[in-house]
């Protein structure tokens, strides 16, 4: 049985709205409500649902680029959101994120050697004479050339570009990796590449990934298990094989019909979910889907469903199930 090394228990994460001449705070913005899961050594977690739906705050909440308003991130059993700073800072390494957007991810004004080596230097991993051989050996390893090492960001392209923040996010060592959309912003002939590269690094040096992306083509191609995000809350999460095979939440069903078949003989029923995505400042009472759902019931309306074992950890919110 494989060991758990990053726990997520009913996490939140709120943004206050600000109103009036003082700029008083007159709501929040719920961008993460209660969402749990489990991510074990050497494995990934594929995080999937339509923009704006939470994927991303969750991933930033969890290293602690944002700080939490409820719940508990556990890694390898130490309270991340409970660390001092000095605490922090020795357990940041083993934590890091590959950002979606490989051109603002990247200081323009230093060289791909200063990027990758700074976070070498700063938490004492290598001294000045070692920093560039090191930085040499980690961009071999993502697929870069020595040379590489003293040229600017703007001399790349975009999937360049993303190894280079791949290879910062290596640089330290981690145990787990953030990997928010990391290949949305590039082709699809690229887009495999960078898929293949973070699959290749995750069986030689065993690190486990939370793979946040809204293309369910993609997750399924790097993930073990995969929990479905609706407005800020979990819906639907089990296997990989599960979730494609016996999909039960009616909005997974919908984002799974979304899925291109390379067949174009094969025909398949697409889902079209009607009426407008509900703002995560004012969310729905009940179920948060139940405005979009065509099975909605008047018990969805009024009672919001939990998230419960369907068989096999197949857990689904859903009053239906």
């Amino acid at each position: 049985m494989s060991e758990a090394l990053l726990e997520v228990k009913n996490l939140k994460k709120y943004f206050p709205i600000k109103g009036g001449i003082f700029q008083v705070t007159v709501g929040h913005v719920r961008a993460v409500e209660n969402v749990s899961f489990t991510l074990n050594k050497g494995e990934t977690y594929g995080l999937v649902g339509e923009s704006g739906c939470g994927k991303s705050t969750a991933g930033r909440t969890i290293i602690r680029l944002y700080e939490k308003d409820g719940g508990q991130v556990l890694f390898k059993g130490i309270d991340v959101h409970a660390l001092d700073k000095k605490e922090l800072r020795k357990i940041r390494p083993k934590m890091q994120i590959v950002f979606q957007d490989p051109y603002s991810s990247l200081n323009p004004r230093m060289t791909v050697g200063d990027i990758v080596g700074e976070a070498l230097l700063e938490h004492g991993i290598c001294n000045k004479k070692e920093v560039k051989d090191r930085v040499r050996e980690i961009l071999y390893r993502c697929g870069l050339l020595h040379y590489h090492i003293d040229r600017y960001p703007h001399e790349f392209s975009g999937g360049q570009r993303q190894r280079i923040g791949i290879a910062r996010a290596l640089a330290l060592e981690p145990e787990f990796i953030v990997c928010d959309e990391p290949v949305s912003a590039l082709d699809v002939s690229i887009q495999s590449q960078i898929i293949n590269l973070l699959s290749d690094l995750q069986e030689e040096y065993g690190f486990s990934y939370l793979f946040i992306s809204h293309d369910l083509s993609v997750v399924k191609h790097v993930s073990h298990k995969i929990g479905v995000m609706y407005l800020g809350s979990m819906v639907e999460t089990a296997e990989k094989n599960e979730i494609f095979r016996n999909p039960l939440h009616p909005y997974t069903k919908a984002l799974l019909s979304a899925v291109p078949i390379p067949d174009p003989t094969a025909k398949k029923e697409r889902i079209i979910l009607t009426g407008d995505i509900p703002s995560p400042a004012n969310p729905p009472k009940g179920c948060k889907f139940h405005t979009r759902c065509p099975y909605a019931t008047d018990r969805c309306k009024e009672e919001e469903p939990q998230l419960k074992d369907a068989g096999g950890g197949h857990m689904v919110a859903c009053h239906l199930i």
